[in-house]
This record gives C-alpha cells, sequence and structure tokens, in this order.
C-alpha cells in the first residue's frame, strides 16, 4: 500500500510539473522596433496592446518595445495619425513593424453646397464641427453646441429664456439693415431666416440630439455655389443617419438612449437699492417734503427674487439605428421640458424623426429619405417685468388683498384708478398675463442620387425638399391689471393669431467626374437648377377681454396677411486637379429672385480657387517635421436679398390702425397708407478675397490654418430717410453705400500627449476683424454725419449709436465727458470739441464699437482610461457696451415722479456718477466689456460591456456659463447690439446626464 501511495504521489508531481511546464511555454517574449513606413525613422509612443485584455505597453523614445503574450495573442500597434496594425503570434521572437501614416485630418471629408470633399481636396475655407467635438450641457439651441470652436464664427446666445436664439456672425457680417444672418441648409434644405411665429428660435425646433455635424463655408469660393443667399456665409446642418456599419445584409442594431437633468440657476441680478437703503436715501434727498415721505413703505421686497427662481429641466431622446437587408435606418423620439428662470415662462418640445438610405439598382440609385417633426407648446413669461422688477419702490408689498386689480399692490389716484405713468407691480405682471403659443413643424427631403448604367461617371441627383410650420396662440390680460386699464373703452386684452409658413425646394444636378492619365489630371463638373418658393400667412386679432368688460372693443385686425416670394436659380461648378497637387475650382451661379424688378431680378455669381498641396510635391519629402501643407487662394462674388419685406420694388398700401381712422359723419373708417417704395432696387453684392494655409506637423498630430481674408459690400440694401415730399413715406428700401471687413483667423489642434491610457487634445482659435462703413450717400458728401441708430431707454427718441463713413458699424455716437480733478464725472458738463463756444450735437463724437476686435476659442478633452474631462470657453477683446441700465437709473431725479405721484428705485451705484438728471449721451456710460467665459466643464465616465454585453453606459455632470471674467460691472458683458438695459439673464446650469447604448 506504502508503495502505491508513494507511485502516485510521484505521478502527481510528475503532471503537476508537466502540466505547469506546458502553460509555462506558452507566455512568450516578443521584441522589436516600430517605424514610420514613409521615411523608415523610429516612432515613439506607439501602443502595443494584446487584443481584447488590457495587457499592453508602449515604445520607447528609439522606437524599441518589448512584451509577454500567449502564442496565438493578437498584437494591436496603434499610434495617432497612423494607419493601426494587428499581428498573430505564432512563435517569432521578434516583430518590427511599419506604420503608414493616415494623416486623419486631410482624409476627413466635409460636406459642401450640392455634394462633399476630402479636406485635403478643399480648396475654400471651409471647417466642420462633428458630434465628438459638441459642446456638452443643456443646449436648447443646436447653434450653442458649436460656440467657440471655429475661427470666425461668432455666437452669442439672445438671453437665458428657453429656445432663446443666438445671433451668429460669421466674418463680421456684410449688412447694415439686411440680413447678416447666415443660410442654414439643413440635409439639403435652405431654410428661411425669417423666423416662426411662437417661437424665440426657429432652430430651436430642431432637436440637437439629431445633428450629426456642422460644416461651415466661410470664403465666397466656398459660399459662391449658393449665389444670392452667401453673403453671410453658409452653415450646413447632417443630421444623423442609418448605420452602414458591419458585414452581410443585416448590419448591427443600436438602441441609444440619452437623459440630461437640469439644475437653473441665477448666477447675478442688477444691484438695485433694497428697502432700507431707499428709504435712508428718499429720507436724505426729501428731507422736510412730507407729501413726498408720506409715499414710502415699510417692506423690504427684493422685485428681482419675485419674478426669477430657480428652475428645473429635463431632456430624453431614444433612437433606433441600424439596417435591414439594404434599407439602413435611423428612428428617433426626443422630449424636452425647460422652466425659464421668470416665473410662468416654460418651454415643452417633442420630435420625432425618421431616415432612410435604400441604396438600388446594385447601389446604381441612392436614395435618402428624411423627415422631422417637431411640436413645441411654449409659455412666454412677460419680460417688460424684467425692467419693472429694477425701478418697482422696494419698500412697498407684493400684494394687497384689498384692492381690485387682482389683490397685487399698485400705485392708484385718489379715485382708486390705477397711476398710469406709475412702475406696475412686476408679479402682476407676469402672473396677470398669459401669453402661450404651439407650434408645428416638418422638415424633410427626398433625395435620389443616381449613377448611370451606361455611363458610371456621370451621375444625376434630385433633391425635393418640404419645410412647413403651423403656429397658433393667444395673449390673456384681465382688465383688471394696472398695465392694460382701460376704465373708458374696457380694459385687458384678448389676442388670437395664427401663422402657416412653407419652404418648397427643388434641386436637380448633373455630375461628371472623370480621371484622365495621360495628362495627369482629373476633374469633375457639376451643372444644376434650383427651385425655392416661400409663403406666410396668419391672421392677428386683438380686442379687449371681452369676457369680463362685457362688450368688445376692437384694438386690431391683420386678418389678410400673406405674402410670398420665389428664388430660382442656374449654377455650374468645376474642380480640376493636375499631378495630384495643383487644384482649381471654379463656380458661376444665376439667381433670380422675385423681389427685385424683372429689370434687375437676375444676379451673376461666380468665383473661382486654386490649392497648391505643397507637401506632395517631389522636392518636399525629405522634409520630416511636417506633414502636411498646403496653400489656398480664393476670390468670389456673392449676393444679398434678404430684406425686410417680399415686394420693396412695387407701388403698395397698407392698413392704418384705429389711431390713424378718418372720420366721415358719424362713423371711423380705417385708412390705406402709401408705402415708400424704390422700382430700381436691386442685389447688394459681396467681393471676397481670401489667402489662406493648412499646416500639420508630425502625421498631424499638430495642425490647423491660417487665413487672411477681405470683404468689400457695395450697393448696401439699406432702409433710409428720404427727404420730405420726394415720396409718400419717410423711409425707403433701396441700394446705397459700401462696406469693408477684413480679418486673419488662426485655429490651431494638437494631441500634445497619447499612451494607452492617458490621452490629451486641445484646440484653439483667433480671429480679429476690422469693419469700416466706406460710402453711405449717392454722391461724396463731407458734412453728412450718417444714420443715427441704436435707441435706448430714456427720454424721446435717443439714440447712442451711428453708421458713419470711415468708422465701424454701429459706432457709439456721444459727448466727451469733463471730470474733476478727483476723476468724478461733473453733471452736464463735456467737452467742446469744435471749439465754437456751446455744447451741440456737433460736439458728439464717435467713441468705441459694440463688436470685439479679437473674438478666441479654446476647447479641450482629456481622457484616462474611462473617464474624460472636457471643457471650452471664449473670450472677446475689444468689444465696449453702453450701461443704459445706469444711465436711465442710476439718477436722483428718478426717486421721486410726481407726475404720478410716485417713487421709482435707482441703481446702487447711483453715487459713482451722483448726476441728479440723466446725461444719457454721455461717454461716461460706454464700458470695456472684454471677457473670458468659461462656457463648458464636462466630467465623464463610460462603463463597457454592461450585463455581459456590448451594452455601454456613461455617466456625466456638466456646467455650463461656469464663471466670466470681465471688468464691467453689469449683468453681462456680451451683449451684441452694444447697449445694456433689462436683458434676460443667462443662466449658469448644472446638468447630470446618463447615455445607454445597446
Amino acid at each position: 500500500m506504502m508503495k502505491h501511495a508513494n507511485m502516485l504521489k510521484v505521478l502527481f508531481l510528475l503532471l503537476t510539473w508537466t502540466t505547469a511546464t506546458a502553460l509555462f511555454a506558452q507566455d512568450m517574449t516578443v521584441k522589436g522596433k516600430v517605424t514610420d513606413a514613409s521615411d523608415g525613422n523610429s516612432l515613439p509612443g506607439v501602443t502595443i496592446a494584446v487584443k481584447n485584455t488590457t495587457t499592453g505597453t508602449i515604445s520607447d523614445v528609439d522606437g524599441n518595445y518589448t512584451i509577454t503574450v500567449t502564442k496565438g495573442a493578437t498584437l494591436v500597434f496603434s499610434f495617432i495619425g497612423y494607419n493601426p496594425q494587428e499581428f498573430v503570434i505564432q512563435n517569432q521572437q521578434t516583430l518590427n513593424v511599419s506604420l503608414s501614416p493616415s494623416i486623419t485630418s486631410l482624409n476627413q471629408v466635409l460636406i459642401i453646397g450640392y455634394g462633399q470633399v476630402k479636406k485635403g481636396d478643399a480648396t475654400g475655407s471651409v471647417t466642420a464641427v462633428s458630434t465628438k467635438d459638441f459642446n456638452r450641457g443643456s443646449i436648447t439651441n443646436p447653434m450653442e453646441l458649436m460656440s467657440g470652436k471655429t475661427a470666425g464664427v461668432q455666437i452669442i446666445s439672445n438671453s437665458g429664456a428657453p429656445g432663446s436664439g443666438a445671433t451668429i456672425r460669421i466674418r463680421g457680417g456684410s449688412s447694415l439693415y439686411a440680413s447678416n444672418d447666415p443660410l442654414y441648409v439643413i440635409d439639403g434644405v435652405p431654410v428661411a431666416n425669417d423666423g416662426i411665429a411662437g417661437t424665440r428660435n426657429a432652430l430651436s425646433t430642431i432637436n440637437p440630439n439629431d445633428i450629426e455635424t456642422f460644416t461651415i463655408l466661410k470664403d465666397a469660393s466656398a459660399t459662391a455655389i449658393y449665389g444670392s443667399r452667401a453673403s453671410n456665409g453658409v452653415i450646413l446642418i447632417t443630421t444623423k443617419k442609418g448605420s452602414t456599419e458591419g458585414t452581410g445584409t443585416t448590419r448591427p442594431f443600436v438602441l441609444d438612449y440619452t437623459a440630461n437633468f437640469s439644475a437653473y440657476t441665477i448666477p447675478k441680478t442688477r444691484e438695485v437699492l433694497d428697502g432700507d437703503a431707499f428709504r435712508a436715501m428718499v429720507s436724505d434727498k426729501f428731507s422736510g417734503r412730507e407729501n413726498v415721505l408720506a409715499l414710502l413703505g415699510d417692506g423690504n421686497t427684493d422685485w428681482q427674487k419675485e419674478i426669477l427662481r430657480s428652475t428645473m429641466g429635463m431632456d430624453h431622446n431614444i433612437s433606433a439605428t441600424g439596417s435591414f437587408k439594404n434599407l439602413p435606418y435611423r428612428a428617433s423620439v426626443g422630449y424636452a421640458s425647460y422652466d425659464g428662470i421668470l416665473k410662468t415662462d416654460n418651454l415643452q418640445r417633442t420630435s420625432v424623426g425618421l431616415n432612410l438610405n435604400p441604396s438600388l439598382l446594385d447601389d446604381h440609385l441612392k436614395v435618402n429619405l428624411n423627415g422631422k417633426g417637431m411640436f413645441s407648446k411654449q409659455r412666454f413669461g412677460n419680460e417688460g417685468s424684467i425692467g419693472a422688477a429694477l425701478q418697482m419702490d422696494p419698500t412697498k408689498p407684493v400684494y394687497d388683498e384689498n384692492n381690485a386689480y387682482g389683490g397685487y399692490w399698485a400705485w392708484l389716484q385718489n379715485s382708486g384708478d390705477p397711476v398710469g405713468q406709475a412702475t406696475t407691480n412686476p408679479l402682476a405682471m407676469i402672473e396677470l398675463r398669459d401669453d402661450q403659443a404651439d407650434v408645428t413643424r416638418f422638415l424633410g427631403n427626398a433625395q435620389f442620387d443616381y449613377k448611370m448604367h451606361f455611363l458610371p461617371e456621370l451621375r444625376a441627383n434630385l433633391n425635393l425638399g418640404l419645410d412647413y410650420s403651423k403656429s397658433e396662440g393667444n395673449v390673456v390680460v384681465p382688465p383688471y391689471a394696472t398695465f392694460s386699464y382701460d376704465k373708458l373703452n374696457g380694459g385687458g386684452e384678448l389676442s388670437t393669431w395664427d401663422q402657416k409658413k412653407r419652404n418648397e425646394l427643388l434641386d436637380f444636378t448633373l455630375t461628371y467626374a472623370r480621371n484622365l492619365p495621360s495628362l495627369s489630371s482629373k476633374f469633375d463638373i457639376m451643372g444644376g437648377y434650383s427651385w425655392q418658393h416661400f409663403r406666410r400667412e396668419g391672421s392677428n386679432l386683438r380686442t379687449n377681454d371681452t369676457l369680463s368688460a362685457g362688450f368688445v372693443n376692437l384694438i386690431s385686425d391683420t386678418s389678410d396677411n400673406a405674402t410670398e416670394y420665389y428664388l430660382v436659380s442656374f449654377f455650374t461648378r468645376l474642380n480640376y486637379t493636375i499631378f495630384d497637387r495643383y487644384l482649381f475650382t471654379f463656380t458661376l451661379r444665376n439667381d433670380g429672385s422675385s423681389r427685385f424688378s424683372p429689370d434687375h431680378r437676375w444676379g451673376l455669381f461666380p468665383s473661382a480657387a486654386f490649392a497648391w498641396r505643397i507637401m506632395d510635391e517631389p522636392w518636399m519629402k525629405n522634409v520630416k517635421t511636417l506633414s502636411q501643407l498646403k496653400l489656398r487662394l480664393g476670390w468670389g462674388l456673392t449676393g444679398q436679398q434678404d430684406i425686410g419685406g417680399d415686394y420693396p420694388h412695387l407701388a403698395r398700401y397698407t392698413y392704418s390702425n384705429q389711431t390713424a381712422s378718418y372720420l366721415l359723419g358719424s362713423n371711423y373708417f380705417i385708412t390705406l397708407r402709401p408705402e415708400g417704395y424704390d422700382k430700381m432696387i436691386k442685389w447688394e453684392e459681396t467681393t471676397t478675397l481670401n489667402l489662406g494655409i493648412d499646416f500639420g506637423f508630425a502625421n498631424d498630430r499638430i495642425y490647423g490654418s491660417i487665413d487672411v481674408y477681405k470683404r468689400n459690400t457695395k450697393d448696401l440694401l439699406n432702409y433710409v430717410p428720404v427727404p420730405a415730399g420726394s415720396n409718400l413715406s419717410n423711409y425707403i428700401w433701396t441700394n446705397v453705400g459700401d462696406l469693408e471687413n477684413q480679418g486673419i483667423e488662426f485655429t490651431i489642434n494638437g494631441r500634445p500627449y497619447v499612451d494607452k491610457d492617458f490621452s490629451w487634445d486641445i484646440g484653439f482659435n483667433a480671429t480679429f476683424n476690422k469693419n469700416k462703413i466706406t460710402r453711405l450717400t449717392m454722391y461724396d458728401d463731407p458734412n453728412y454725419i450718417g444714420i443715427l441708430t441704436g435707441g435706448i431707454s430714456g427720454g424721446v427718441g435717443n439714440t447712442i449709436q451711428i453708421h458713419s463713413v470711415g468708422q465701424p458699424t454701429n459706432s457709439f455716437f456721444v459727448y466727451e465727458q469733463v471730470y474733476d480733478p478727483d476723476g468724478k464725472p461733473i453733471e452736464g458738463l463735456y467737452v467742446d470739441r469744435n471749439k465754437d463756444g456751446k455744447i451741440t450735437d456737433d460736439d458728439r463724437y464717435h467713441y468705441k464699437k459694440p463688436a470685439a476686435d479679437v473674438y478666441l476659442g479654446i476647447n479641450s478633452r482629456l481622457n484616462y482610461k474611462n473617464w474624460d474631462f472636457i471643457f471650452s470657453g471664449r473670450a472677446n477683446l475689444g468689444n465696449y457696451v453702453y450701461d443704459n441700465f445706469s444711465s436711465n437709473n442710476a439718477t436722483y431725479e428718478r426717486l421721486y415722479r410726481p407726475e404720478g405721484p410716485y417713487l421709482a428705485n435707482v441703481a446702487a451705484n447711483v453715487d459713482e456718477a451722483g448726476f441728479t438728471v440723466p446725461q444719457y449721451l454721455s461717454d461716461y456710460y460706454i464700458k470695456d466689456a472684454s471677457f473670458f467665459k468659461l462656457d463648458n466643464v464636462t466630467l465623464g465616465y463610460t462603463f463597457n460591456k454592461m450585463f455581459n454585453s456590448d451594452a455601454r453606459l456613461r455617466l456625466t455632470a456638466t456646467v455650463n456659463n461656469v464663471f466670466t471674467i470681465t471688468q464691467y460691472k453689469g449683468l453681462d458683458p456680451e451683449i451684441f447690439s452694444g447697449i445694456d438695459y433689462s436683458m434676460y439673464p443667462r443662466t449658469r446650469v448644472f446638468v447630470l446626464g446618463l447615455n445607454l447604448q445597446f
């Protein structure tokens, strides 16, 4: 027995040793060197990983590596800017690998007008921002996704209201009174810029989660293919489509759910006196005047807190993407609800989308069917209450249950009627006004791209598009609301309105492409026709509140305001490449607009561009540091016809309102009022010259571009005053004036550090733009000061800006303030600039401007294993703001208003200037508003392989509008108009997000 036992022990030990030896023998050490296939140089920092494991290493400074692997394992070699390679390990102990450069930035496909092109083949100034680069957080306006990402593109949110729009300027804008907005093309459908009734911004009806890329066409050689609509640049918005990845007839099905939960806070409010400080100031300034002191209350009400609030919002989106046989598809549903920080303000948006991309006839016919439906329901808070909250007496209570005006405290006359001139209770303004709107919008197109069977080089493309919206809403104000009180005619308001808009599109193009090996060249030529019809109609009936007042008082009725216009175009584009490095592009578009008379209807818009891929020259092969170097030169002419009316060349009449009615006998008749017109009005034209350089280093670990441009606009579409008696109106649309923009753009992107666990991407852009008016009159007139603009709050008809020759647009036009030895402004004392011994309008001068000299953008992304940290910010330098809040509210005169009588609050900084009466036109109120804003910060973590499958969960925490660094003491330094008064405060938002993907 002992013998057998000992034998068993020996056999067990032998078996254990044999098994361990066999297992140990499967592990082996592999060494080698990684080099650049293009030049043979060693590549440091290459990631060498064992596929489907966490085992890996990186190559050293000489490109050498050592790794222990199991026989049969797969090694993956990857490095930014190079194509990855995989090798199955058998018995080799030495494995040298050469990686070929991919230069991903050059291979990026850019969507351009009526086609697409690789970035390396682009001749114009074109930039794309895709999903991975989008800003994160609570996004209601799609344009916020790309804010600060692109040089030459300025995006300024108009306010903190839910669904608020943004002012977007590409290279400064090219018009004075015509639209300066870029042309938006959504999935091939150019959309109108005149908004949709019932929304603060038409783009807010688009679900940001459905957007795949923005492509920005900036110079005329890129935009001229859109001719008459491209003077202010073009933004192409491409939405997500069905998946074409995978193999076989059925491709992977992906279900994606995204949710964001947002908390909106108020980072800053206006500084006004509280109740105690107000009582003290009134008692001091009006000491002994019992009639004034008797108006004071004993409360301490913060009226801004009464109308503003911290709120919540949520956004849910679910999409299904995949392909069944030859039918790629994507379907999506989204729902969002946002409460504004102004009480009663709310936006609810539901969106649905469907995209089908079948390929038929052996892939000769590609079809893109795309449809998006958007439904929004919105209640608008009364934004007039914001200004009222700044002036309302803080010693008064919010409520007075004993009065007849809804139980809200109000300034009353001895008769018990409201004081008409007095500040209205801000909370009453909100809660007694019910302003609601419902909007339905459909945007879709059907695109058919056919590659001829008999001639594959020839393609035909037909694009049929429709953008249709229907809006309706009502406003209800009860007759006892003091801000709508009318004892004689019945107060209150009951308004109902509706609007329908239709935008129909037909585009047809033929494209022929061919290689010419014998000439070492290739070309493609495209010709097309475009037809677009815009129509809008609606009605607006406004009466008093008939249910409460008991009778009808018609205030206005516009029940027939249908209007329309047409655009018809013929266009062509030729791309010609020689030796694969000399690229030429020529475009020509002939546009017709029904807004102009037949004699001036058509405009011809050509462009030409040249690009030289210097890196592809034989004599550049030995240059190791550069990975790309391309020179671009472009010239082009674009047009503008987007003005306020559809019939500026026709004589027409419009209905007057009741205040301009005519008494005939015992009846009043509404009259017809003639409008001014210019039958010779024609296209506004902008000529652009652009010089650009694209560069890249270390296989595009660092890459960017520099562009220098100059834009001259002539025959400005201008809304100008005309001499009395020369027309039937004081103002007309006509062509007069020239404008110049010139600037420099710089963009650089890079990955300073990359290894298997950690990577860092960073991007920076800078833009300098200078704007100047070069002509404003038909004939030179040195005595013509310009066109006054920029109306302000305070006084009657006061303006603070001007358009003048030789000056930037909207320059501030002010008096030069005189200061005492202590640096305090002397009230009413200004510099006599023309030295005529008196202060008149001739002493006003041009001083600063709202537009920044330089605007900057920065963005960064850091990845560590499954963690990522993203931030983006912007800066403006050299932008100025007119502090209208202080000029109107920081005077002692405002405290007591004898016309009521009533009391009104003042700005907390009233003692800084110490003005008794307003000095609206003093340059004292022109303030430097340069700033840096950290717009977004996001921290995220991704869980891979959830539920033992390919499911993925990503969790994020985001802060929007993190902080602002500025010396401007107002509410916010970023004000596009340059006039700061009672803006809807921009919010600081805290967002928790999740994305679950199956």
